[in-house]
């Protein structure tokens, strides 16, 4: 797999996107580092595979089978990787066992990005209209950021060319929990949802860990999607939210990461930044004038939505990201 040099055709392909202020700053930026390829065909066998699994729903077998592949890939491609196991409450009464997924590459660099998504799947189906207490494939919806991620971690394993920095890659659990769309009663003492993200900003699996900044990815391979600049990510990670969208359009993926403000979305990354202290975006597909797509937990998210595209264009957006550090 040959690695990519935007060097030459990199002042044309910047000019071609934003305003004349952004075309002018994005000119006079330094050539940029080399960094390998990412495979969209990769991506989404990943994706492909956690779908297979069935419904990554905590306390299944499909969850447990999903976790030792997981594990599984992240060692073949040279990663030290570890879980969280701990127990959380869920929104109506039950117990569940969890595991943060936490692989690393080159553990002892001081300097360090953390790239996140969660693997696990929603067990209800609460904005359709048919089959709504069965649980959703999640091909997007988790199966998609994991999926990423996946083909960056085999990236930096099986080529010549690093990054300079430490990578952390954490898959939380439980994400996709809580109170039904349409709940006629809510207990509002906590957070039902984002149960992984929770726990690990509040007991870090290393003592005193940080990071440069952090990258979420939730909602990042179907049909037609972009992706807005979310308000959290705006509100705790102004730079980094600039410094990616930035570079998504340096090498050519204006198209999928518009300059235009979303609402604030209550996602993993908001736990990293306020109780992790680590400046954290979401990418994430949610429209300032739509909001989330009319998949959006339901039996629809599933295969037939996912474009390779989508997942390259923030696939190759992240990997050219970690690679200028």
């Amino acid at each position: 797999m040959k690695n990519r040099f935007w060097l030459i055709g990199l002042v044309a392909l910047a000019w071609s996107c934003g305003s004349p202020e952004q075309q002018t700053e994005l000119a006079t930026k330094s050539p940029a580092k080399p960094y390998p390829t990412f495979s969209a065909d990769s991506a989404y066998a990943f994706v492909q595979k956690q779908v297979d699994f069935g419904p990554r729903v905590p306390e299944t077998e499909a969850h447990s089978a999903t976790k030792n592949w997981l594990l599984s890939k992240f060692k073949g491609y040279g990663f030290t990787v570890q879980t969280q196991d701990f127990e959380a409450k869920t929104y109506d009464g039950l117990t569940w066992g969890l595991s943060n997924i936490i692989a690393s590459y080159n553990p002892q660099a001081t300097k360090r990005i953390l790239l996140a998504a969660h693997w696990d799947t929603r067990r209800i189906a609460d904005k359709d209209t048919e089959r709504i207490n069965e649980p959703i494939n999640g091909a997007n919806d988790g199966g998609s950021g994991v999926g990423v991620l996946l083909e960056i971690a085999r990236v930096i394993g099986s080529q010549e060319l690093k990054p300079n920095v430490g990578i952390d890659i954490i898959l939380f659990d439980g994400e996709d929990d809580g109170e039904p769309e349409h709940a006629t009663t809510r207990d509002n003492s906590q957070i039902w949802w984002c149960l992984g993200s929770q726990h690990w900003s509040k007991n870090k699996h290393i003592p005193n860990y940080s990071a440069y900044y952090g990258i979420l990815v939730d909602l990042v391979g179907a049909k037609g999607a972009r992706f807005y600049r979310e308000g959290y990510s705006r509100q705790y990670a102004s730079g980094i939210i600039k410094k990616v969208w930035d570079n998504a359009h340096q090498i050519g993926q204006g198209d999928f990461f518009i300059y235009k403000d979303a609402d604030s979305i209550l996602d993993d990354h908001v736990f990293v930044n306020e109780f992790a202290k680590i400046p954290m975006i979401d990418i994430i597909e949610f429209s300032p004038d739509f909001g989330f797509s009319q998949y959006h937990h339901k039996h629809s998210d599933n295969m037939d939505i996912i474009d390779r595209r989508t997942l390259k264009a923030v696939g190759e957006t992240v990997l050219f990201t970690i690679y200028q550090e």
